[in-house]
């Protein structure tokens, strides 16, 4: 076949040798045939050449003829190949004629009637131990061979044929007229080599997810909050944003808040409640009500606990409102703020004292050194421990359409305006209530609620603190510029369709407990349960 490789090519005059050839040249795009060279340079001139040229096997087009088939032997080679090869069977030769199977049993048959057929003949040459030998001498010095026609051994005689053939049976599916019962022990070994190897899968990847479980709930080992911030400032000096000066002071500054207990402030924005409630009674008219916790401070994610510290950060948020409020000032040390390593020193202690066992056993009972998430039963040991009365309330399945929990958005209106209406003919627009804020934990997350929004339309809307955003969002709340200010509040709105996890938990504090109530409460713990709504 000629084959035209370039385009310069069709200018070249056609040689006599290629003349006298009439075997038919086939396009290498579209596959048409022709006779002659001129043809098909014309055909090729005219319908590849000319015209855009395309690719029949996809879309490609606009191209070259050499970057055409440079496409087709690259990208399409491997259906080519498949093509080529479709259709074609492993085949097997009879060694003692000219009949080709498809089928290693069918040529077993077969062979075995080519023996049956030899063998009067054989069994004549087998009577004289002379006529053996003979024979035997002449099949070494080249006399008739047999090859298996699944492997290339080649065998003297037909029964070692015949028996060498066996055991490739053998080793694949046995027919029950070679073995009988062996096929049901073959089937029996497969199976118990099937279980073994479905059994070492699970058990790695059992191994796998429990790793990667580790790691998520920060229980693998790797260090706490103090190696954290320790690994982030050093990343900083090999990249050269932070010299080795400042590393070793901010590293002295840390060990220093840690010793003490106290959280540094720095993740710390003061103010923010006051800030809401000056932007409600000025903006937000599309509001007919709107209801905000007591005090809060927001406290965010630093570089010691950033993907695993919300739930120790939205634990200070509530313990900065619960120090400014009356009834709990008697206990809670009014001003510092524990910082996460204390608040797991905390969690520790509240354990020993008995509370939530089960919880414990899930940590193997530590927390410090770790990075372990907590959630809402951390949370309410901990309220515990330090005798804050806390219920646990567990909104555990959507109440709404589309998976949304109108029930949970009810709820905490009904929570923040209970003591706001109480007594009140006409309940002003705006209130900041005396209610502490809410812990609200869900798959991955918590969050802050600290006030709730009621639209014209009766449409509630929540508002979250989130330990995610960074103190400069936060502090846009803080900003004496009302489209800022704005821009900040919108962050913290979430209507119903914008919660639509399975499950929610809400922490709720109300007041304190006394001793005997505290011990009370201890021993309950053991089976801890929440208050499930609905």
């Amino acid at each position: 076949m000629h084959i035209f490789t370039r385009k310069q090519q069709l200018g070249v005059s056609v040689t006599a040798e290629h003349q006298k050839q009439q075997a038919m040249l086939t396009c290498e795009i579209c596959g048409k045939e022709l006779v002659l060279d001129e043809d098909m340079k014309t055909h090729l001139l005219l319908s590849h050449m000319e015209n855009d040229m395309g690719c029949p096997l996809c879309s490609w087009s606009g191209v070259t003829y050499n970057e055409l088939r440079f496409h087709i032997n690259t990208t399409h080679k491997e259906k080519q190949d498949h093509d080529e090869a479709e259709g074609r069977e492993k085949q097997f030769s009879c060694p003692m004629c000219a009949l080709v199977c498809t089928d290693a049993f069918i040529l077993q048959e077969h062979v075995e009637l080519h023996l049956l057929e030899e063998s009067p003949a054989e069994e004549a040459v087998l009577g004289a131990t002379s006529s053996t030998e003979a024979a035997s001498s002449s099949n070494s010095s080249g006399g008739k061979s047999y090859e298996c026609p699944l492997c290339s051994v080649v065998c003297g005689d037909c029964y070692s044929l015949q028996e060498h053939v066996e055991l490739h049976l053998d080793n694949g599916t046995v027919t029950s007229a070679v073995s009988p019962g062996s096929d049901l022990r073959l089937a029996r070994r497969l199976q118990e080599e099937e279980k073994q190897r479905r059994k070492e899968q699970e058990a790695k990847r059992e191994a796998e997810e429990f790793k990667k479980l580790q790691r998520q709930f920060g229980v693998d080992g790797r260090g706490g909050y103090r190696r954290q911030m320790e690994r982030t400032m050093e990343k900083a000096v090999s990249r050269g944003v932070m010299v080795p000066t400042d590393f070793h002071n901010k590293r002295a500054e840390m060990m220093e808040a840690l010793a003490s207990g106290v959280d540094d402030g720095r993740t710390r924005t003061q103010g923010v409640l006051g800030a809401l409630y000056v932007y409600y009674q000025r903006e937000a008219r599309d509001c007919v009500h709107v209801w905000l916790s007591a005090d809060t401070d927001h406290f965010c994610s630093s570089e010691g606990d950033k993907g695993w510290g919300c739930g120790y950060r939205n634990f200070q948020m509530l313990l900065s409102s619960l120090q400014r409020m009356e009834p709990y000032t008697t206990c809670l040390s009014e001003g510092s703020v524990p910082s996460i390593p204390q608040v797991q020193v905390l969690i520790e202690g509240a354990w020993r004292e008995g509370l939530d066992p089960q919880g414990a056993t899930h940590f193997n009972q530590r927390l410090q050194g770790t990075r372990a998430w907590i959630g809402a039963t951390e949370i309410y040991a901990l309220c515990t421990s330090l005798r804050v009365s806390a219920r646990v309330l567990d909104f555990h399945q959507p109440t709404g359409p589309g998976d949304t929990h109108p029930r949970l958005f009810d709820w905490v209106k009904q929570y923040f305006s209970q003591t706001a209406t109480r007594g009140a003919r006409l309940p002003p627009r705006v209130v900041q209530t005396t209610q502490p804020p809410l812990y609200l934990q869900h798959q991955g997350h918590s969050r802050s609620i600290v006030g709730v929004e009621q639209k014209k339309n009766g449409s509630l809307c929540l508002l979250l603190l989130d330990p995610g955003c960074s103190p400069g969002d936060v502090r846009k709340l803080l900003s004496q510029d009302g489209s800022t200010v704005s821009t900040a509040v919108r962050r913290m709105r979430k209507f119903s369709g914008n919660l639509k996890h399975r499950q929610y938990q809400v922490v709720v504090v109300d007041g304190m407990l006394s001793p005997e109530e505290k011990q009370t409460r201890v021993l309950n713990s053991r089976t801890l349960q929440a208050e499930r709504i609905p």
